[in-house]
């Protein structure tokens, strides 16, 4: 099954978490990590409106864990289900699912996947004291509401730059009764309330990021 010509996409997906095991392993001999080095080459979209993009990377806890253990998540999920569908219609019809529909609903199965694991994953990843300052730091700065309508006391996910240019998503509330952020809308962050809970209000100076 793992070189029939039909199950392609998913033995690709399996040599790519292969690779990335082995490079990782290479570069942590020599003092490095694949991980940091992914996430210092992410380019910083805190300048950008918000859209489909960044809401699907917050969808996908991206901030709230490392983007390597997602990828990893993401590859053996879609090669793990791809590679069951498979079995499973092999054993019942007797032929090979092809690989645009197989590999289309292992997408689909996929990213809810990715969704959950990555968020049980980013409650069990120990917040070390390089992320807490890095929290602590964000007071000040101005974020971008990428998803829903905050309301005081129902917070929106937003993205906000940190020190070292570094994308965060954060969960930001209005500190005022009344007042409400769209999606969109640029938000001063006043205080952080708890873990990347922030309150905030109405960037005064717009042209400030």
């Amino acid at each position: 099954m793992l070189f029939a010509a039909e199950t392609w996409p998913f033995t690709v997906a399996t040599f790519l978490l292969l690779l990335i095991a082995i490079v990782e392993g290479i570069a942590m001999l020599l003092g490095s990590s694949l991980s940091q080095s992914l996430q210092q080459m992410l380019p910083d979209h805190g300048d950008l409106d918000a859209g489909p993009f960044d809401k699907a990377l917050g969808w996908l806890s991206f901030g709230r864990v490392p983007l390597l253990v997602l990828m990893v998540l993401f590859l053996a999920s879609f090669a793990l289900s791809g590679f069951a569908l498979n079995l499973i219609v092999r054993h019942l019809f007797g032929f090979w699912v092809p690989p645009l529909l197989a590999g289309s609903a292992a997408f689909l199965i996929t990213l809810p996947v990715v969704r959950f694991a990555g968020r049980g994953l980013a409650r069990l990843i120990p917040q070390d004291q390089t992320y807490a300052v890095s929290f602590d730091s964000l007071v000040g700065r101005v974020a971008t509401i990428v998803g829903g309508t905050a309301r005081p006391g129902y917070p929106a996910q937003a993205k906000v730059a940190n020190e070292h240019g570094q994308t965060l998503y954060v969960m930001v509330e209005p500190e005022a009764e009344g007042m409400t952020f769209q999606s969109g809308e640029r938000v001063l962050l006043n205080k952080r309330i708890a873990g990347n809970r922030f309150a905030g209000a109405l960037n005064p100076w717009p042209d400030l990021l």
